[in-house]
């Protein structure tokens, strides 16, 4: 008789019971990318029978904006014949499909890209590989698995999802919050042992009993091997997402399933998790790489210093019949009310850059 391999969330409770409760960050990176019950992995999680719908998905005018950047950073650079472009985690392939459709209008840039891309799920990459065959993209579980020219990076929604670590300040330092059983259920708790204040970062050490400190420190590792590779080739990073300006304190992470909050702790797995980025963390992490850091500008405006407004106008001159779809899809991408000011737009690059959408 052949036995039914265990659930993701009987192998949480497996774990809890065999070696006490784990870290945030540990029932994140469970919950998201196991090798065979992640969320990551098994689930088609974009658009309206998904969990969440993503900026390219919305309108072209996102990637093809995109498209003009890298464009526009490729001939400063002086249009090599050789480079990199690689993008991590680009869900069904719409956004890379967008910016290519753009980008290699400019004489030299099909020739000398060298597609990369960085994804786990076998379903995704099937739907990459359709969108993006003519341009022989290679699929990467590394990121030093790029070519030795300049790197151009593009992470749209992709570090909102590398796990965290939670903390939350006591009256005797901080304790790490932790994932453990109540009556035989998963709950949050804390680690016994403080975290003496003085081992904080100092921005942080006035912080009030019970708040919480997020720290991600898989977003730093990720950002450091790839601006050592960027400082050292030559090149930028883009990255858009949810976030904060500044280090602070506060709690952010959050569960969406079927386009709806849900618990965290809720069907492992089953649900998105995700937290906010922390832009000023990762711009020290590239910095001391040896990049330069771009003022940090939120997605509507760094969407319409590309041009977004005259985009949507040579749209709407070629759809006529489309013009209001063209104009909704514009307002929720650069509205403040909507996705324009909750989004922001970063930006690392080898220094004498002018990455253009930025102050």
């Amino acid at each position: 008789m052949t036995e039914t391999a265990p659930t993701l969330p009987e192998l949480i409770d497996m774990q809890i019971r065999t070696s006490g409760p784990m870290s945030v960050a540990t029932y994140m990176g469970l919950c998201l990318t196991h090798p065979s019950k992640g969320y990551y992995k098994v689930a088609d999680p974009l658009g309206a029978a998904g969990d969440f719908v993503t900026a390219p998905e919305i309108s072209q005018m996102f990637g093809e904006l995109i498209g003009f950047f890298f464009v526009n950073l490729w001939q400063q650079m002086g249009s090599p014949k050789e480079f990199t472009l690689l993008e991590l985690g680009p869900g069904r392939g719409t956004m890379m499909a967008d910016i290519l459709r753009v980008a290699c209008r400019a004489e030299g840039f099909r020739d000398g890209l060298d597609l990369r891309i960085f994804e786990t799920n076998p379903a995704l990459i099937a739907e990459q590989n359709a969108r993006l065959e003519a341009y022989d993209p290679k699929w990467i579980d590394s990121f030093e698995k790029v070519g030795p020219g300049p790197l151009l990076v593009v992470a749209n929604e992709f570090f909102d999802a590398l796990p965290i670590r939670q903390f939350v300040r006591m009256d005797d330092g901080w304790h790490e919050r932790m994932v453990g059983h109540t009556d035989g259920k998963l709950s949050f708790g804390l680690n016994p042992t403080p975290i003496p204040v003085t081992a904080m970062p100092e921005i942080i050490a006035g912080a009030e009993t019970n708040a919480v400190f997020e720290v991600g420190l898989a977003n730093g590792e990720v950002m450091k091997r790839l601006a050592g590779i960027t400082a050292t080739q030559g090149g930028a990073i883009l990255a858009i997402d949810y976030g904060y300006a500044r280090t602070q304190t506060g709690e952010t992470l959050q569960g969406v399933r079927r386009h709806k909050f849900a618990d965290v702790l809720d069907a492992p797995g089953e649900v998105d998790l995700s937290a906010h980025v922390d832009f000023e963390a990762l711009g020290n992490v590239a910095r001391n790489a040896g990049l330069a850091i771009q003022p940090l500008a939120t997605q509507g405006q760094f969407l319409t210093r590309m041009g977004m407004n005259e985009r949507a106008s040579a749209l709407t001159a070629a759809n006529p019949k489309s013009a209001s779809d063209i104009a909704a899809a514009k307002a929720r991408l650069v509205a403040p009310e909507q996705m324009g000011n909750l989004f922001k737009v970063f930006c690392a690059a080898s220094p004498g850059l002018q990455p253009p959408g930025f102050e």
